[in-house]
């Protein structure tokens, strides 16, 4: 990239224990990693946490584990226990995100850990709320979007629900759970005391969707499955070559009544200004595939950028449906240092680093941790242990 990384270093000496997995937990902790937190992963000396196991190569848990450090621990063994209650006694937070009662049966609940660090934040992900009657319920994204309201308004009217292609189940509830353990750590400030949290999936998508409520407010009936602009014309028209993603999505608001005549200005139908027909919200969306095909017709005649350029030079909000190829592709992401490479080994990616800029720079791309690759660093930087007495962990199969 052009230009300098700068880490953001926010929560530079806070310590996290991590022994969050898949994507849910692992985006939470990577987040408070990217603010500058030290975070210890453990993992099971054993082929590490499910990410790295689930899949034939290493992309899927490169992606979720940008700037933590690995620890490998078995936490099976007696030995491996004490060692992790050790950590958690210097740890300022602690994650996890486990199937329900998993953690509690290792001997790592909250209980527990409270008693050993009363300044303990002790944050959990789990599928479905306490008290909730699916609590004891196994949950991935796609179970969180179904659950939490997503998919009920996602897709064309009169079709079937469609998942969302963002992980707000997965990647949305760990961003709301790191908000809300960065809130925990600075109320600590004043009390000295530490909290619980607890993020479920099911609840976190249905506050992702909560404009859902609107519509239903509004009509006394559920939230119907409808573009997002809810106007007409508003939604994705077709451009040439016509390709898979040869799209451009254009939104007229209701709350900006210029945009109709401009884009009739801009398409040369101006002969439309003002017909009845169409030259209000309502009279539109009577007329709405009639709408949708005068617009097609200009659309079809562009490509998609060429589409979104024209469309938002004439004051109309538009937007090209960009894939990752051609995401990947575009200079300018690698110049603001947006898309970064991250490197494992000998595999290496292109990752999105923090889209947030602190003072003007990105936040540097650090590598996801080999298996088990900070042992004797973490455990001698937490718990004062010398090489030799890690090494003698080592050989007892402790970590």
């Amino acid at each position: 990239m052009d230009g300098t990384t700068v880490p953001p270093n926010c929560l530079a000496g806070i310590k996290v224990l991590d022994l969050t997995q898949f994507e849910a937990g692992t985006t939470c902790t990577e987040a408070l990693a990217w603010m500058g937190a030290d975070v210890v992963k453990v993992e099971n000396p054993d082929g590490g946490e499910a990410g790295r196991r689930g899949v034939a190569d290493p992309y899927y848990f490169m992606i979720y584990n940008a700037n933590k450090r690995s620890v490998t621990v078995n936490l099976k063994s007696e030995r491996g226990l004490a060692l992790v209650k050790d950590l958690a006694k210097k740890a300022d937070v602690f994650t996890e995100n486990f199937g329900p009662g998993v953690i509690e049966r290792l001997g790592l609940g909250y209980d527990v850990l409270s008693a050993l660090n009363p300044r303990i934040i002790y944050a959990q992900v789990k599928g479905f709320g306490a008290g909730s009657p699916y609590e004891n319920g196994l949950c991935f994204d796609p179970i969180a979007q179904a659950v939490g309201g997503a998919m009920s308004i996602t897709g064309e009217p009169g079709g079937k629900p469609l998942k969302p292609g963002p992980t707000i189940g997965d990647t949305g509830t760990g961003m709301l759970l790191a908000f809300s353990i960065v809130a925990a750590l600075y109320q600590r400030n004043a009390t000295g005391k530490g909290r619980q949290l607890q993020a479920a999936m099911q609840d976190s998508v249905m506050h992702y969707s909560r404009g859902m409520f609107i519509r239903q407010a509004q009509s006394g009936k559920a939230a119907p499955r409808r573009p997002a602009g809810g106007n007409c014309p508003s939604g994705i028209y077709p451009c040439k070559p016509e390709g898979p993603n040869d799209y451009v999505y254009l939104l007229t608001s209701r709350a900006n009544p210029q945009h109709w005549p401009r884009l009739l200005k801009l398409i040369g139908r101006e002969d439309l200004l003002g017909d009845a027909r169409y030259d209000k919200a309502a009279a539109r969306l009577e007329r709405e595939a009639e709408v949708d095909e005068i617009i097609a017709q200009w659309t079809r005649q562009h490509t998609k950028e060429e589409a979104m350029a024209l469309i938002s030079g004439a004051g109309v909000p538009a937007g090209a449906v960009f894939d990752s190829m051609e995401l990947t592709n575009e200079t300018s992401f690698w110049q603001r240092g947006i898309l970064q490479t991250m490197h494992h080994g000998d595999w290496q990616m292109p990752m999105t680093t923090w889209p947030v800029r602190f003072d003007g720079a990105p936040a540097p791309v650090k590598p996801a941790p080999l298996l088990g690759e900070h042992t004797a660093q973490a455990l001698g930087d937490w718990l004062g242990l010398s090489p030799g007495e890690v090494d003698a962990l080592r050989q007892d199969g402790v970590v």
